[in-house]
């Protein structure tokens, strides 16, 4: 079932290519859409759902599809905070501009004349 919400045209986009690269990599396998269906434990028209890019599709489901295809690995590391180069400029930004030491005080000490 299609979700009522429909993504921004950058995620349809990134979901269709995700799609597509799923495809070439079921083919690539010589893997039928029903064995992957059977792994994943989905259906045929779940896997060409995923295939085209349907954002209704669960998570679940892709991470299922992903596994049995040995590429679940893959999506553990779409938001590593190592590769987030994003968070990273951030970060950079907000160093201080320059390095500074500990403060030294000002220490005058006066010297008696007491003796």
């Amino acid at each position: 079932m299609p979700t009522p919400h429909r993504p921004p045209p950058a995620s349809r986009r990134a979901l269709r290519k995700l799609g597509e690269d799923i495809r070439a990599a079921r083919l690539r396998r010589k893997l039928p859409m029903d064995i992957v269906a059977q792994r994943a434990a989905t259906s045929r028209p779940t896997i060409a759902r995923i295939e085209k890019g349907d954002p209704g599709v669960s998570v679940g489901i892709l991470a299922s599809v992903l596994q049995a295809l040995n590429l679940l690995e893959n999506l553990a590391e779409v938001a590593d905070p190592s590769k987030d180069t994003t968070a990273q400029n951030i970060l950079f930004e907000e160093l201080p501009k320059r390095a500074s030491g500990p403060r030294k005080r000002n220490r005058n000490v006066k010297v008696s004349d007491d003796g």
